[in-house]
C-alpha cells in the first residue's frame, strides 16, 4: 500500500469514464493537463477507445472486484467515483450499486489514495424532510435515495486524508430528445411530464460536473470536506420551456398534466421522481458552485448548443 500524498504528476483514477459524468470529468481533467487513468471493464470497446483517444490511460477493472480496484488505484492522486444501479429481472439493483461504491471506497483506501471525489445526487440525505415522507408517500424513492445516502456515508467515514462530495441536481441532458425522457413523442409532441409550470428545477449540465470534479482535484485543500449541492441554473418549467422555444425556433409550453395524461402521452416510468420535484425539489443552487469559483453553464447556453442541433 502506498502512503502519503501523491505528486501532482500522478494520475486520477476515473470511474464511469465511458459514461456521462465520468466522461465529462475525464475530458475536464485532461483539458486541465491532469493525467487520467480510466477504469474500464473492456478496453476493446468503442467507448473505451474513445476515452483512450482523448489521452487517458486505460486500466482494466470492475467495481465488483475489489482487488482489481486496488491495483487500478495504486499511485493515483485522487479517485473520481460514480455508480449507477444495474438492471436485473426484478428491476434496478440498488444493493449492487452500494456494493460497487463500497468496493471502490475500500479499494482506494487500501491503495493509499489521498483524495476521494464522489458524485451522488442533490438532497438524497435530506429526503426524510420531504412533506409526506413519514406517511409513506415517497416509498418508491427510498431505494434510489437510500443507496446514494449509504455511499455518501461510507465516503465520510472511510478516513481519507481528503474527500469531496458532489451532489448534482436535475440533468439538463434529460431534455435531449434522444433520451426520450421529456420528449417521448419528439419535439413536435411537446414536453411530456407531471412537472408543473411553476416547479423550479436545480438544473445541471453534465459538463459542469466534470468542471466541479476537476476544481476539487486540482485544489484538494480548498475542497476537503466540501459537500457541493451542484446546480448550473435554477429555473421554473415555464422558463425552461421558453429557453427551449428560443433554441429550437418552435413554440413550446410547460406541461400541466396529470400522471394518467402523461403516461398516455408516452412518459417513461418516472412520475414519482417528477412529482418529488413538484413537492420537495432539490437543494442544489448555482451560487454554491460560483462561491467556489466553478464556471457554470446556463440552461440558455446549454439549449442553444445542444437542442438547436436536434431541431
Amino acid at each position: 500500500m502506498s502512503t502519503g500524498f501523491a505528486p501532482d504528476s500522478a494520475p486520477v483514477l476515473v470511474t464511469g469514464a465511458t459514461g456521462r459524468q465520468g466522461g465529462a470529468t475525464a475530458r475536464a481533467l485532461l483539458a486541465a493537463g491532469v493525467p487520467v487513468r480510466a477504469l474500464v471493464r473492456d478496453p476493446a470497446t468503442d467507448r473505451a477507445k474513445t476515452v483512450e483517444a482523448l489521452g487517458a490511460e486505460l486500466v482494466t477493472g470492475d467495481l465488483h472486484d475489489r482487488e482489481s480496484v486496488i491495483r487500478a488505484a495504486e499511485g493515483a492522486r485522487a479517485v473520481f467515483s460514480v455508480q449507477m444501479p444495474g438492471m436485473t429481472e426484478a428491476g434496478f439493483d440498488f444493493e449492487g450499486e452500494i456494493a460497487q461504491g463500497v468496493n471502490l471506497i475500500d479499494g482506494a483506501k487500501a491503495a493509499g489514495v489521498p483524495h476521494f471525489v464522489h458524485t451522488s445526487v442533490s438532497g438524497a440525505d435530506r429526503r426524510t424532510e420531504a412533506p409526506g415522507w413519514a406517511e409513506g408517500r415517497w416509498a418508491s424513492m427510498e431505494p434510489t435515495l437510500g443507496a446514494k445516502t449509504a455511499i455518501q456515508d461510507r465516503v465520510r467515514a472511510a478516513g481519507f486524508p481528503r474527500w469531496t462530495l458532489i451532489k448534482p441536481g436535475f440533468f439538463m441532458e434529460n431534455f435531449l430528445p434522444s433520451m426520450a425522457f421529456l420528449f417521448p413523442r419528439g419535439i413536435e409532441g411537446g414536453i411530456v411530464s407531471v412537472l408543473k409550470p411553476a416547479t423550479r428545477l436545480s438544473l445541471v449540465a453534465v459538463e459542469d460536473i466534470g468542471r466541479a470534479a476537476t476544481a476539487a482535484i486540482t485544489a484538494p485543500e480548498q475542497f476537503d470536506g466540501i459537500e457541493l449541492e451542484l446546480a448550473s441554473d435554477y429555473l421554473s418549467m415555464t422558463e425552461i420551456a421558453e429557453a427551449l422555444s428560443r433554441a429550437l425556433g418552435t413554440e413550446l409550453s410547460a406541461p400541466d398534466m396529470t400522471e394518467e395524461e402523461a403516461f398516455a402521452a408516452g412518459m417513461p416510468g418516472m412520475g414519482a421522481s417528477h412529482e418529488w420535484m413538484n413537492v420537495a425539489g432539490q437543494p442544489a443552487r448555482p451560487e454554491y458552485a460560483r462561491e467556489l469559483g466553478i464556471p457554470l453553464t446556463s440552461f440558455e447556453e446549454w439549449a442553444q448548443k445542444h437542442m438547436r442541433a436536434t431541431a
